[in-house]
C-alpha cells in the first residue's frame, strides 16, 4: 500500500470526489473552460431575456444540461481512477505472490 502511484491515485480520487460534490451543489469552480463558457453564455442570454420581459427557460435548460454534462464527465473520471487503482493493486499483489512462490522454500 506504500506505493507512490497508489498515493497519487488516492489523492486524485479525493480531488475528483470533491469536484463532483461541488458540481452537485451548483458551484462553478470545478468546471473546465468549455463548461464555464457555456454557463456564462447561458446566464448572459437568460438575464438579457429576463430584462426584456421574456422567459429564460431555454437558458435555464442550457445551464442544467451543462451541469449534468460536467457531473457525467467527473463520474467517468472517477470510474477511470478507481479502475486504475484496482489494476495497480492487482498488479502489485500478483508481483508479491510471484516473489513469494519463487523463494527457496
Amino acid at each position: 500500500m506504500g506505493n507512490p502511484d497508489l498515493r497519487r491515485l488516492d489523492r486524485e480520487i479525493r480531488s475528483t470526489e470533491k469536484k463532483l460534490e461541488a458540481v452537485r451543489r451548483g458551484e462553478l469552480w470545478p468546471l473546465n473552460g468549455r463548461e464555464r463558457r457555456a454557463m456564462a453564455r447561458a446566464a448572459a442570454s437568460g438575464s438579457y431575456r429576463v430584462a426584456r420581459g421574456r422567459s429564460a427557460g431555454r437558458a435555464e435548460n442550457q445551464m442544467e444540461a451543462t451541469a449534468s454534462a460536467a457531473e457525467t464527465r467527473l463520474n467517468a473520471e472517477l470510474t477511470a481512477l478507481h479502475s486504475e487503482r484496482q489494476r495497480l493493486l492487482t498488479e502489485s499483489a500478483r508481483a508479491k505472490a510471484q516473489k513469494k512462490s519463487s523463494g527457496w522454500w
